[in-house]
């Protein structure tokens, strides 16, 4: 056998081996669609060869040489890195955000309290939309879409966790200091902070954009945030895919209540931790930020801030929360790597804008907002369908192509994309191909389905 016929015969048995592998991973996954889909291509992709060993010997060493080019050159094309158009860029805020104007604090506001009308007062063009959001059910309540009355429950039990962790934010210092090397402390905290049970963790300078204002929820409503020290901890904790594939159902806010709980726990025992070496340190969990989470993580070098305004890390995406600790504990600062091709493939890909239920998500490049280039969603509208279903949705995070599992399969597709141009291409197109433009969001089954009369009453959303 000619030794091209061999080579033609190999590389169609690699690509039916990877076709096959990539559906027993699907199939594991319970993409059935995908797993369809693929054992086709593992029929079809290797045809070309086969027919080409079959021609006649000229005619087949010609077409075969041609066929092995276009193979070989296709591979180079996603696998050389090739440079993003969208640069990570003119991307610091260059003004601050009070937290009293965010949808979690104006929903806390009181109708005909002092709070509520000083609010309006000096806000009235917001009081049309929020009144919209109040006169519906609301988030984890009775009445709303998809009530589930044993999913909300377990989704409050969480938050109400959270609750009782605010009081641990910050506390005492001891009177003295421990002086440990900066790098090795920071490694040390690092190391810990993944034992405890996060995913990625990033060190950064606490910057005056990082901090809100003026405090927006809780007791110290409307005071200045006060918040000198000089370095910032973030903390990623992954989002269980299966719970959040059912989005926007009931399982997507107990997964997500679950994982604002993770990271608080986390982060109030790091802050715990550091004044026991004798340095001021806090905690900021969710209900009790006096950071913007996001921004802080980014610039620790945990990702960048995508289309839908949330941070996409390179390994899981969207599919992560976040909790931070900010201190005066000297610390060796990441240095942050702009991750250039998640902009690039957020350019592209608009999935999320596509199967957002309240458009809230918007579409085309960043545009400059508040000095800076990035996309902004329509909190109100994204808020407002929250308080109509009784869920935190998530559909955009369940379909992003970053959220599948952190795998072999899919982490190599992952490495493609971080180095070429042609890959995020053929990945989205495949990523379409394979599980939709627009997934259905998977069936609630098994443990987490539990009759209850008050489930019928439940009335579908537009």
């Amino acid at each position: 056998m000619p030794v091209i016929d061999e080579i033609l015969i190999a590389t169609g048995a690699v690509l039916f081996a990877a076709l096959v592998y990539a559906a027993i991973v699907s199939w594991r996954e319970n993409e059935s669609r995908a797993v369809r889909r693929l054992l086709g291509l593992a029929v079809l992709a290797p045809l070309p060869f086969l027919v080409v060993v079959a021609m006649p010997s000229q005619a087949g060493a010609y077409t075969g040489a041609g066929l092995l080019g276009v193979t070989l050159l296709t591979a180079v094309a996603l696998l050389v890195p090739t440079r993003s158009k969208h640069r990570a860029e003119r991307d610091t805020p260059t003004t601050r955000v009070d937290e009293r104007d965010i949808m979690f604090s104006r929903a806390r506001l009181e109708p005909g309290s002092e709070r509520f009308e000083a609010y309006y007062r000096e806000k009235p063009d917001r009081r049309g939309p929020d009144d919209g959001f109040r006169a519906l059910p609301g988030l984890m309540r009775k009445g709303a879409a998809f009530y589930d009355p044993f999913m909300f429950a377990a989704a409050d039990s969480s938050f109400a966790t959270i609750a009782e962790l605010h009081a641990m934010v910050d506390g005492p210092v001891a009177p003295e200091k421990e002086a440990p090397d900066p790098a090795a402390i920071s490694e040390f905290i690092m190391g810990w902070t993944v034992k405890l049970g996060a995913g990625e963790v990033g060190i950064t300078e606490l910057r005056e954009y990082h901090k809100y204002t003026t405090v927006g929820r809780g007791e110290q409503y409307g005071q200045p945030v006060r918040l000198d020290h000089k370095y910032a901890i973030a903390l990623t904790v992954e989002m269980a895919k299966e719970m959040i594939d059912r989005a926007p159902r009931g399982p997507t806010v107990m997964e997500s209540a679950q994982q604002y709980m993770t990271p608080g726990a986390i982060a109030v025992q790091v802050a715990q931790f550091i004044r026991n070496l004798g340095y001021p340190a806090r905690a900021h969990i969710d209900g009790n930020y006096r950071v913007i989470c996001p921004l802080v993580a980014r610039d620790a070098g945990l990702g960048e801030i995508g289309r839908m305004g949330l941070l996409m890390t390179p390994r899981l995406g969207p599919r992560v929360r976040l909790g931070v600790v900010t201190t005066d504990l000297p610390l060796l600062a990441d240095r942050r790597e702009p991750e250039h091709s998640v902009l690039d493939f957020c350019s592209m890909c608009e999935k999320c804008a596509d199967v957002c239920p309240s458009q809230a998500i918007p579409r085309g490049l960043r545009s400059e907002i508040d000095g800076a280039l990035r996309w902004r969603i329509d909190p109100e509208a994204c808020f407002t369908y929250w308080c109509k279903i009784g869920t935190d949705c998530a559909r955009c995070v369940s379909v992003c192509p970053y959220s599948h599992p952190d795998n072999l399969m899919h982490n190599t597709v992952r490495l493609a994309i971080r180095n070429s141009a042609v890959a995020r291409r053929v990945a989205l197109a495949a990523d379409d191909y394979l599980y939709g433009r627009r997934p259905p969001p998977a069936e609630v089954e098994g443990w987490m389905e539990v009759e209850s009369e008050s489930v019928a009453t439940r009335q579908p959303v537009e």
